[in-house]
Order: C-alpha cells, then sequence, then structure tokens
C-alpha cells in the first residue's frame, strides 16, 4: 500500500493550474520586449508542470507525481523569475535609454504582465516550499514552517484541522506584491524572508519605474 494518506486529495490542482494557465495567456496575449529563453521552453516547461499535477488529482498512488509536481512547479517558478527578471530589465532600459521611442500603452501592459507574473511565481514558490510543500503534508512529514498563518497561530477561529492550501500563498504573494510588506501571514525562516523580500523589490521597481513612467508619458 501507499504510505500516502487521504490527505493526498484534500488539495485539489484547480486552482494552481487556472493560475498557471491564466498568467500563461497574459504573457502570450500582451505585447513584450525580451524573452530570457526560447518560445518552446516555456511550452514545454508549462506542459511539465500541470501534467503531473493533474495526475496527482487524478491517481490512487501518487507518491512519485507529487515529487515530480515538486520539481516541475520548481522549474516553471524558474522560468517565470527568469524572464520577467529580463523584461524588467528590458523595460528600465528602454525607459532610461531611449524616452522618447516608449509607447505607453506597451509599457503599461507589459509592467502589468511582470507585476502579475511576479504574483504567481512566487504564489507557487511558497506554496511548494512551505514545511517541505505538499508532498511532504501529505505523508505527516511536514517540516518546520515558513509563514505563521492567522488560523495556525489561533486555532479556535480556524476550521478543525485547517492548514493553508494554493489559495492561502497566492493571497500571501498577492499581498507581498501590493503592499510590499507582509500582512496577516508572519514569515519565520531567512528563506521565507529573502523571497519576499525579492517579490516585493521586483513588484515597486516594477510599479515606480515602468508603470509611472508610462503614465507620464500618456498623451
Amino acid at each position: 500500500m501507499s504510505d500516502f494518506t487521504q490527505a493526498d486529495h484534500d488539495e485539489p490542482r484547480w486552482a494552481p493550474v487556472l493560475a498557471i494557465l491564466g498568467v500563461f495567456a497574459f504573457l502570450e496575449v500582451l505585447p513584450h520586449h525580451v524573452y530570457a529563453l526560447p518560445r518552446w521552453i516555456s511550452y514545454a516547461v508549462l506542459v511539465a508542470a500541470i501534467v503531473p499535477m493533474v495526475l496527482v488529482t487524478l491517481s490512487s498512488e501518487n507518491a512519485a507525481w507529487l515529487r515530480v509536481e515538486h520539481v516541475a512547479i520548481m522549474l516553471l517558478a524558474g522560468v517565470y523569475a527568469g524572464n520577467t527578471a529580463a523584461e524588467l530589465g528590458d523595460m528600465v532600459g528602454i525607459i532610461t535609454v531611449h524616452p522618447p521611442e516608449t509607447r505607453s500603452v506597451s509599457l503599461l501592459t507589459s509592467s502589468f504582465t511582470i507585476w502579475i507574473t511576479n504574483v504567481l511565481t512566487f504564489s507557487l514558490l511558497y506554496w511548494q516550499i512551505d514545511a517541505g510543500g505538499p508532498a511532504r503534508l501529505a505523508r505527516s512529514m511536514a517540516g518546520r514552517p515558513d509563514w505563521l498563518f492567522p488560523q495556525t497561530s489561533a486555532p479556535e477561529l480556524a476550521p478543525p484541522d485547517w492548514r493553508p492550501l494554493y489559495v492561502d500563498y497566492l493571497s500571501l504573494a498577492f499581498n507581498t506584491a501590493a503592499a510590499f510588506s507582509p500582512t496577516d501571514v508572519l514569515p519565520l525562516t531567512r528563506r521565507a524572508k529573502g523571497l519576499m523580500m525579492i517579490e516585493s523589490a521586483i513588484a515597486l521597481l516594477t510599479l515606480v519605474l515602468v508603470a509611472a513612467r508610462a503614465v507620464n508619458v500618456i498623451p
């Protein structure tokens, strides 16, 4: 028998799958200036991440698929992060080096895409590293938590057996990018603090340097 319990199926994967597909659609529709990697790699990584997530939900013996899912999502997050950093650098270069040639609509849509991709990338990272990620949680082998959620610190206010799911990490990533600081969820480890600092820095640079410049050049 598998060493996994019914907890494997407690978290449907539809939320992260929809988030990934949604941001990928933004990347395809909105105008961009640079890609860090060839386009086919983005498609390959997308499929490689979604397939194990679907199989984790459908399979009854999913110990191996949970491990594959972890590796695939970390790879996807790495690709998204690299492309986001490259595109942000390109946007800053366009603003500072060629301001007369800057198009406001292109800058606005590109900055919006960078911000959304930043939120998705870090939500996936938070979900996969906190206490060892879903694979360790499913086996009741969770390590030290990286974030303290209010439901954990006040269990009397939370449903029985509450644990954070992907949507909770998506909310954490969104608040970090929007407020540039922790809100109701507190980082407990150095890697959690470091990741939140990087996410906040990307969001701040995007909004201040790119979006602000785009607004200023609108006729």
